[in-house]
C-alpha cells in the first residue's frame, strides 16, 4: 500500500495547491469548502493507478488526474441540492452552509474547471479524452435522471437499478482508470479492459455504499445512515425486500413507505427488520462479490504483470472491504 499512500499525499498536496479564484468570495470558498472536506480521492487515484501501469513517475499528470476529481465534487454538490442532503462527509452541505443558489453557481463553475484541467493533457490525444470526458459527463447526469425518475415511481426492477447506478457512479470510475491508460500511452484493448474494470468494482462499489447507508457506522461512513430509508430511496436493497417479502412483511414495508409524517428513527429500524428477516444484507453482499469478480477478470485479462497490477488490486481489494 505504500505506492497508494504516496500517490494520495501528492494528489492531497496538489488539491491544496489549487486556485480557482477569489472574488466573489461566495463562488469560490464553497468550491475550496467542497474539496477541502476530503473523502477517498478514489477518481483521480484511479487515474494514477492506471497510469502507473506503464510509468511510475506520476506528477505530470496530477492535473487531468484531479480534473476528474472535481467533477466528481461539482455533481456532488448539485446531487446533494436534489436530494436535500444535510451532511457530506461528515460535515454540512453547501447548501446546507450556504444556499442553493450558490451550490448550483459554485458547481458549474467547478464543472468549466475540471474542463480547464483537462486541457493540460498532450495535445494529440486531447480530443479522444474530452470525447470521452464528455459521453461520460452526459451519463453520468443521465444516471442522476434516472435515479430521480424513479424516488416517484412505486415500483423499480433490479435491472433498472443496476442501469441507473452504472451510468450515475460507474461509468466515472470506467473512465478515470481508461483517462490513465490513455495518458500511459497503453493500447485500445488494454484501455477498453481498464475501463470494463473500472465499471464493474464502480458497480459494486456503489451496492456497498447502499450496503453502508443501512448496516455502516454513521461516524465512519459520514453521511446519515438510514437516509435511503428516509428518503424512500429504490435502492438494490428496497428493490429486493419488496420482491421477497410475504404478505405481512409487504404490508409493514408499504407502511413505511406511504407515510409522510413520521419519526426516522423509527422507520429506519422498522425497515432494517424487515430487512434483517429477509436476508437482504447478504443477498447484497453476494451481488457486489459477483461485480467485483468480473472487475477482476478483466483486469486479469490484461497482458500486464501482476507485480505492475498489485497497486490497483490493493486498491481494489480496500474498496471491497471498506466501511466508509
Amino acid at each position: 500500500m505504500k505506492v497508494i499512500e504516496q500517490y494520495l499525499k501528492e494528489l492531497n498536496l496538489a488539491i491544496d495547491g489549487l486556485s480557482y479564484g477569489t472574488e466573489p468570495a461566495e463562488l469560490y470558498d464553497p468550491i475550496s469548502y467542497i474539496m477541502s472536506l476530503g473523502g477517498k480521492r478514489m477518481r483521480p487515484l484511479l487515474v494514477l493507478l492506471a497510469y502507473s501501469l506503464k510509468h511510475k513517475e506520476v506528477k505530470e499528470i496530477l492535473k487531468p488526474a484531479l480534473a476528474v476529481e472535481v467533477f466528481h465534487n461539482f455533481t456532488l454538490m448539485h446531487d446533494d441540492i436534489m436530494d436535500n442532503a444535510p451532511l457530506r462527509r461528515g460535515k454540512p452541505t453547501v447548501h446546507e452552509k450556504w444556499n442553493d443558489n450558490i451550490a448550483i453557481l459554485s458547481g458549474d463553475t467547478m464543472m468549466v474547471k475540471a474542463y480547464e484541467m483537462l486541457l493540460n493533457v498532450d495535445k494529440e490525444i486531447l480530443p479522444v479524452v474530452i470525447q470521452k470526458f464528455n459521453q461520460c459527463a452526459i451519463e453520468v447526469c443521465e444516471g442522476q435522471q434516472l435515479d430521480m425518475n424513479f424516488e416517484s415511481r412505486s415500483a423499480v426492477q433490479e435491472e433498472e437499478y443496476l442501469q441507473m447506478i452504472t451510468l450515475k457512479t460507474a461509468v466515472l470510475l470506467g473512465f478515470s482508470l481508461e483517462l490513465g491508460g490513455i495518458l500511459a500511452g497503453l493500447d485500445d484493448s488494454s484501455n477498453q479492459l481498464l475501463r470494463e474494470f473500472g465499471i464493474n468494482i464502480g458497480i459494486g462499489f456503489q451496492l456497498k455504499d447502499d450496503l453502508l447507508d443501512v448496516y455502516g457506522d454513521q461516524e465512519k461512513f459520514g453521511k446519515q445512515v438510514g437516509g435511503d430509508i428516509v428518503s424512500n430511496k429504490k435502492t438494490y436493497l428496497l428493490i429486493n425486500a419488496l420482491k421477497k417479502s410475504n404478505e405481512s412483511q409487504l404490508e409493514n414495508l408499504e407502511h413505511w413507505l406511504s407515510l409522510k409524517d413520521f419519526n426516522a428513527t423509527d422507520k429506519v429500524k422498522a425497515v432494517t427488520d424487515i430487512y434483517d428477516q429477509l436476508g437482504i444484507k447478504e443477498m447484497t453482499q453476494n451481488k457486489i462479490d459477483e461485480y467485483f469478480s468480473i472487475g477482476f477478470k478483466a483486469l486479469n485479462e490484461m497482458k500486464i504483470s501482476e507485480e505492475q497490477k498489485k497497486p490497483l488490486v490493493d486498491f481494489t481489494n480496500y474498496l471491497i472491504n471498506r466501511e466508509q
